[in-house]
């Protein structure tokens, strides 16, 4: 389904309310004491026929260990999470087959900001 500057498609309409859901599903609904760290959901991208969602999480941690820990329990409840959207989203007749990718993007545009302030410090001195 092709967009107009005015119109969003179907599937990005799901997205986002995906990524919501997805998201209250693991903070109030999963109950998994290695889910530790503070995380957030960057996006979802469903396939056209929504038989597959892939999940892009981000975990804020300063530790590296906590940070996996805490990225391998949230890929574990993938198929709670599944359930949990399959009763949010009853009128959809197929609820997404979900995979979650951790994306460090923010964590890299921070390490670049932080270089680019010690570059213009050391300029100026």
């Amino acid at each position: 389904m092709k967009k107009n500057n005015n119109r969003i498609s179907r599937s990005e309409k799901l997205n986002g309310e995906f990524q919501k859901t997805i998201y209250d599903i693991l903070l109030r609904k999963v109950k998994n004491p290695l889910i530790s760290e503070m995380f957030s959901i960057v996006k979802v991208d469903t396939s056209s026929d929504l038989k597959h969602a892939t999940v892009f999480i981000s975990i804020y941690s300063t530790n590296a260990e906590k940070k996996q820990t805490t990225f391998e329990a949230i890929k574990s409840v993938a198929n709670k999470v599944r359930y949990e959207l399959a009763h949010a989203f009853s009128h959809i007749r197929t609820v997404p087959e979900i995979t979650f990718v951790l994306d460090d993007s923010m964590e890299y545009g921070a390490k670049m900001d932080k270089l680019f302030k010690e570059i213009n410090i050391r300029e100026e001195d």
